[in-house]
């Protein structure tokens, strides 16, 4: 038996795809993405034009595959030398789960390569013309999301997080929000935005507050594959902000 001390470990690559327009991938993504063998892709949450680019000759939708399954299908590939690209939507850092999937594949001796994507919450901010942090309005961002199939369990946490002075971003937290509003300790006429398929060609943009963006959500069918801000940042140049001190003249 060899020694797992000593065998060379094996690579495969985890590319961030971007949050939706296929021109955010990074340039190494992309060469990634093109060289691969094997791609395995987040299903409906990545571009099909990135599927396409790809001139794999195995490509598999990850979405309903158990986890053992895309295991087994990474280690077949890198045991035949082949590119292996698992391809997931925004930046793999955020709610992507590879840990899950590194930690079985090291025990196999294979290790992975992680190649950044953009972000939703930054594409988000960029579908607002606003920024996340801005002097006089917010110096911190706080991202989460609610835990388990109902608030109950996360409710605390978020009620706790919104007590901080800080740009308050949750994921995959539409189809509760009425819950998640509720559960703020903010002010009800807190700004709060709601965008959908952030870059995509069917982006949508909601903007209202913590008192009328369920409503504005739920009138707008929107249950998923948005992103909630929360913060006087949603105002943009409208918010009072301070210009920065490399355009204030101060010293």
């Amino acid at each position: 038996m060899t020694d797992k001390s000593t065998r060379t470990l094996a690579k495969y690559y985890i590319v961030g795809a971007g949050c939706g327009d296929p021109g955010l991938i990074t340039v190494k993504g992309m060469e990634l993405l093109k060289r691969a063998d094997v791609l395995i892709y987040a299903g409906s949450l990545v571009h099909p034009d990135l599927v396409a680019a790809s001139s794999a000759s195995e490509k598999y939708d990850s979405w309903g595959m158990k986890l053992e399954e895309i295991i087994s299908v990474i280690e077949a590939g890198v045991a035949k030398g082949l590119c292996v690209v698992r391809l997931h939507s925004g930046d793999p850092a955020l709610y992507g789960s590879i840990i899950e999937q590194i930690v079985p594949l090291r025990e196999r001796g294979i290790e992975p390569e992680i190649v950044p994507g953009v972000s939703s919450m930054f594409g988000a901010a960029a579908a607002l013309q606003t920024q996340l942090t801005l002097r006089g309005v917010s110096e911190s961002v706080i991202v989460t999301r609610p835990s388990g199939k109902t608030l109950s369990d996360a409710e605390d946490q978020i009620h706790e997080l919104s007590k901080h002075d800080a740009t308050l971003i949750i994921f995959l937290g539409t189809d509760k929000i009425e819950q998640v509003m509720q559960s703020l300790d903010r002010p009800p006429q807190t700004p709060v935005a709601v965008v959908y398929h952030a870059t995509w060609e069917d982006q949508k943009i909601l903007i209202g507050t913590i008192e009328t963006i369920s409503q504005q959500t739920k009138e707008a069918g929107i249950v998923k594959s948005a992103l909630i801000i929360i913060g006087n940042v949603v105002r943009g140049a409208e918010s009072g902000y301070l210009n920065s001190y490399l355009y204030s003249g101060d010293a």
